[in-house]
């Protein structure tokens, strides 16, 4: 099965919401049937950086059978650290960069990788404020996404139908 997740790390929601930041996935299912699920991470103000880490978490562990993911993100940070393998170079540091330093929000980092072993994921970078279609498609489901009321934590993260 292939599955599109949709992240954007600024959609703030309705500030009378649960706010934070959305998640999709969308997939189509055997049959031929597309299918949408909105996710609210649930999260409030946190760095951009942060907030796709955390969506793109959302979407992996909402998956619970391997499946081929394309995550469409505009964190050129969250896209360039799998496809330019700096993770590979910080896991060989234990988890320093540079000179030394240590990895930010590496409690992220790890739990993301965790999420990504059952699936084949490339991660996509849609570049964010020029209009470009697939970042216009992320901030606008991603935003729908985060008013919703579905919480990660609330999910029973059931099988994708």
């Amino acid at each position: 099965m292939k599955v599109q997740i949709y992240t954007d790390g600024s959609a703030r929601g309705n500030p009378d919401g649960p706010g934070g930041y959305g998640v999709v996935l969308q997939y189509t299912d055997p049959a031929g049937v597309l299918h949408e699920r909105e996710l609210s991470c649930g999260y409030k103000k946190t760095t951009n950086n942060r907030m796709e880490l955390m969506a793109a978490i959302v979407g992996l562990e909402a998956l619970n059978r391997p499946c081929e993911v394309e995550l469409y993100s505009d964190s050129k940070y969250l896209v360039d650290a799998f496809n330019q393998k700096w993770i590979d170079g910080w896991l060989k540091k234990n988890w320093k960069r540079g000179k030394n330093e240590p990895v930010k929000n590496v409690d992220l980092w790890k739990r993301l990788l965790e999420a990504k072993k059952a699936h084949r994921v490339q991660f996509i970078w849609v570049k964010g404020h020029d209009g470009h279609p697939q970042n216009e498609r992320c901030d606008r489901l991603a935003t729908t996404a985060a008013d919703g009321k579905e919480l990660l934590d609330d999910l029973g993260l059931a099988p994708l139908s």
